[in-house]
């Protein structure tokens, strides 16, 4: 089965973007390993959005990926090279990770689509890295009625910016 990784950066009062969608705030630390860290990530997944303001400011992922965006909005013919998905984002992911191979899917974002795919079992590992500063508002790291979940610490790294990740996995009960 393949893994479905939430990976993003987050403020410490818990929001993924700014007010606006902006994430100026996120330092560029040049000791994060972005190219290892999604070295084996060949499919990625988007809120409409984050895929809109990838399409100003450059997508972070490697060309070749897959990209499927979550959106009722957005028209297919619109938008070539990337898949529109307009429903059943859980059972679109369930068929993805039971795709064969050893790729992994980066959930990209935004809040909205975590919390869906969250709830529908989708999600294997949460991976925020905490950036230090509060915004007071924002697009926050998961919605309200997200569904509560545990999670397990699989791994934390401190950067020299001051930066925090933190790895928990989703334990399957």
């Amino acid at each position: 089965m393949r893994r479905v990784r939430y990976n993003v950066a987050a403020s410490l009062d818990g929001y993924i973007a700014g007010p606006e969608g902006e994430f100026d705030w996120i330092p560029n630390d040049p000791t994060v390993d972005f190219a290892g860290l999604f070295a084996k990530v060949d499919t990625v997944l988007v809120g409409r959005h984050s895929y809109e303001l990838t399409q100003r400011s450059g997508a972070p992922w490697a060309p070749g990926a897959r990209v499927y965006v979550f959106s009722r909005t957005l028209r297919p013919e619109d938008h070539p090279g990337v898949t529109i998905v307009g429903q059943d984002a859980g059972g679109v992911v369930a068929a993805l990770r039971a795709e064969p191979g050893d790729g992994e899917i980066w959930l990209f974002g935004g809040g909205e689509l975590f919390g869906s795919l969250l709830a529908a079992g989708q999600v294997d590992s949460v991976e925020v890295t905490l950036v230090p500063i509060l915004l007071g508002g924002g697009v926050p790291l998961l919605p309200p009625a997200a569904p509560r979940t545990r999670l397990a610490l699989a791994g934390t790294h401190t950067y020299p910016s001051g930066m925090v990740a933190l790895s928990y996995t989703v334990p399957r009960d």
